[in-house]
């Protein structure tokens, strides 16, 4: 049977590594360690520490003997019970700066902000960490950048008062990235401030470009080498651009509408020039992006709107948050309710699906993380569910099972969820829910 294999070259003695932002390293998802365990023992993985945390969306980031770990604490009153009002919701954002050995506090950076969003249950972007200094993007917009060692603020600029970006309906979530010595954001910004390439030591803007009217959508940037030239895709909610990093400017672009702007999962790139995107309602599009203009291999069918994300009408693959993971010619992701599914990467034809990965039957918006490991997939999942498991053009092989941390948050179609990306590091897994950060051992 051909199982996943990930082609990349590693030595034969085992190495830890950071996870310094959103998706690892490299900004792809990959967990690249060696020594981690094949099963785990007894009970489940060993837990390291635990510490406590206000509530969150985003996923910590480590680094330097670190953890960074962003949370909201209410002020007075609770959380709305509809989550999508967007009433106004006092309360404090921070980050917490964690010893990565012990769990022990080194600092915190405090914010008062009013929410004025859906889901307004914290923070929605993981830190980006570069070497001293750390970007952190708030729900409202704030952004600073901080001293890693201690949270001393180096400067900070508001994308709406500072920037003219319209509030998105769930908030800013685009998580930064930093290239050369750049920091580059999706903004929504005015004037052409759509996208902003920011000075990473000083705040200064670099370069702009872009007009993006309304909720210009969620997706985090990402660059890509593509027929030997670096290229910077965004995805928002009106079109999928290249842009040169260097210079902000435009190199082609391909419209296309994305209903309520749900841009979440990152864009992936395969076979040096195909260009995969997958959204909730709009389902997904492969485009060939290797010469002047892009081209569409294949698209969804899908219409949009309510019927096409139930599971009879849905095709190909509609994700609502986790990044989708290809390997070879077969594509692995969520679809809209939790169907995990293996699709043929040139056509978008389904192989196979299963609801074994997520909650074990159709659930709206059942998720779970898919983060390859060699040649296995390691999958954590909406209830706080540690998966280790095998991915095929055939099927889904589940290895193991560990429930790791309990789900806590309550705005998910009645159940109560995890979700936030973990982190994978120093042979570790770093989860958070609502309460706690839970650090568990996976080396062999």
């Amino acid at each position: 049977m051909r199982y996943l294999f990930l082609a990349c070259l590693l030595p034969a003695f085992s190495f830890a590594d950071d996870w310094p932002q959103y998706l690892g390293p490299q900004r792809d998802g990959y967990w690249r360690e060696t020594g981690i365990l094949e099963k785990f023992p007894s009970g489940g993985p060993k837990v390291l520490w635990r510490a406590e945390c206000g509530m969150g969306y985003a996923g910590p980031a480590v680094s330097q003997g670190m953890v960074f770990i962003p949370d909201r604490v209410l002020g007075d009153g609770t959380l709305p019970k509809d989550p999508f009002s967007r009433g106004a919701v006092q309360g404090i954002d921070r980050l917490l700066c964690l010893d990565e050995k012990t769990g022990k506090q080194f600092w915190k950076f405090e914010l008062p902000v009013e929410y004025r969003v859906s889901y307004p249950a914290g923070p929605r972007c993981t830190p980006t960490v570069d070497g001293d200094i750390l970007y952190w993007l708030g729900t409202m917009g704030d952004f600073h950048a901080l001293e890693t060692k201690t949270g001393k603020e180096v400067w900070k600029t508001h994308f709406m008062k500072d920037l003219g970006a319209e509030l998105p309906v769930w908030g800013f979530a685009c998580h930064p990235l930093v290239d050369g010595d750049k920091v580059i954001c999706l903004v929504g910004g005015s004037e052409g401030r759509g996208v902003v390439a920011f000075d990473k030591k000083t705040g200064k803007i670099l370069w702009n470009t872009l007009r993006i009217g309304g909720d210009f959508g969620y997706n985090s940037p990402v660059i890509f080498e593509v027929g030997g030239k670096r290229v910077l895709i965004i995805w928002h909610a009106h079109a999928v651009v290249g842009l040169d990093p260097e210079t902000g400017k435009k190199l082609w672009d391909y419209p296309w509408e994305i209903q309520s702007a749900l841009t979440v999962p990152t864009a992936r790139l395969v076979n040096k020039s195909l260009l995969f995107l997958t959204s909730f309602y709009n389902g997904s599009l492969l485009l060939d992006i290797g010469e002047a203009s892009p081209k569409v291999v294949w698209k969804s069918k899908s219409k949009g709107g309510q019927p096409a994300v139930m599971p009879a009408n849905t095709v190909d693959l509609h994700s609502i948050m986790p990044a989708p993971l290809i390997v070879g010619d077969t594509i692995y992701g969520i679809c809209s309710y939790g169907e995990l599914r293996g699709l043929e990467l040139m056509s978008g034809k389904r192989l196979w699906e299963t609801h074994a990965a997520t909650i074990g039957k159709s659930g709206r918006w059942a998720n779970a993380f898919l983060i390859p490991n060699g040649d296995r997939v390691f999958l954590f999942n909406e209830q706080g569910e540690l998966l280790i498991a095998k991915l095929s053009p055939k099927e889904f092989t589940e290895i193991a099972r560990a429930k790791v941390l309990e789900p806590t948050n309550r705005y998910a179609a009645g159940r109560t969820v995890a979700w936030a990306h973990p982190a994978f590091a120093n042979q570790n897994m770093y989860a958070r829910n609502d309460k706690e950060i839970v650090v568990v051992s996976l080396k062999k």
